[in-house]
């Protein structure tokens, strides 16, 4: 079963109280999903990436409660003056979350395909 190959995304709580502090005093908030998108790319390591990647799209509402959370809170989603929170549409902060990690999803399976072509035809 892909849950015994995840690794503890709930390990994201320790995140939660990392995140919002270092972000906000370092990077200026993103604008769009893709900046989002973007950081986190940069932020996650590996095997939460390899983690992601591999889940069924199906069971990203499984994400919900762990990343998407921190997610909610590193990005300042609960801020009503947050550029991303404005920029979009629903603009709730859990819909906005949901749509951040399915992009995150499909950005991850883009790479993985792309990794797996280029060592085909290597």
């Amino acid at each position: 079963m892909i849950n015994d190959f995840l690794p503890n995304i709930m390990e994201m709580n320790a995140v939660n109280e990392i995140w919002p502090e270092l972000i906000q005093k370092t990077i200026e908030p993103p604008k769009t999903i893709t900046d989002t998108v973007d950081r986190l790319l940069t932020v996650l390591d590996d095997e939460h990436k390899v983690a992601i990647a591999a889940m069924p799209q199906e069971e990203l509402i499984n994400l919900h409660y762990s990343l998407g959370f921190a997610i909610r809170n590193a990005f300042g989603f609960w801020d009503s003056n947050s550029p991303l929170l404005n920029s979009c549409k629903p603009t709730h902060p859990d819909d906005i979350s949901d749509q951040i990690i399915h992009e995150l999803w499909q950005r991850l399976n883009q790479t993985t395909e792309n990794r797996a072509l280029n060592d085909t035809f290597s």
